[in-house]
C-alpha cells in the first residue's frame, strides 16, 4: 500500500516542457514545468546563468521557440562574450530574433525592499 504522501507525489501529472539540457529532461523526469515560473537559484557561480542561457538556447534551435533573457548584471556584450566559450551562437540566434537580451541598469539606490524575504528554503 502506498503511503497517502506518496499517492499525493504521484498524482501530481503536470505538463513540462524539454529544456533540451542533456541530462537534465531525464532527471527532472521530463523537464521544467510548463507554463510556470521557474527560479534557477544558487551561489556566484553554480551555473545560474549557463543554464539559464542553455534552456533559452536549445528552445531556440531545438524546438524553434525564441526567448528572452533579462540581466540585471552582465550587459548584452558581456553575456555574448562569456558565452562564447561554451558555442552557444548568441550573436547568429539574436541576429534571426531567436533570442533577445536585455541588460536593466539598477543603481542600488534606486531598489527598495518592502518586507524582507528568504529562498534559503527553496
Amino acid at each position: 500500500m502506498i503511503p497517502d504522501s506518496k499517492k499525493t507525489m504521484v498524482s501530481l501529472n503536470f505538463k513540462k516542457s524539454l529544456t533540451g539540457i542533456n541530462g537534465f529532461d531525464e532527471i527532472s523526469d521530463g523537464g521544467i514545468p510548463k507554463n510556470r515560473p521557474t527560479i534557477i537559484y544558487g551561489n556566484t557561480g553554480s551555473g545560474k546563468t549557463i543554464m539559464s542561457m542553455e534552456f533559452l538556447v536549445k528552445g531556440a534551435v531545438k524546438y524553434n521557440e525564441p526567448g528572452v533573457f533579462m540581466s540585471f548584471e552582465e550587459t548584452v556584450s558581456e553575456l555574448i562574450h562569456n558565452m562564447e566559450s561554451v558555442h552557444f551562437g548568441l550573436t547568429s540566434l539574436i541576429k534571426s530574433k531567436k533570442l533577445y537580451i536585455e541588460y536593466l541598469d539598477v543603481e542600488k539606490s534606486q531598489v527598495v525592499e518592502a518586507g524582507s524575504y528568504d529562498l534559503e528554503g527553496l
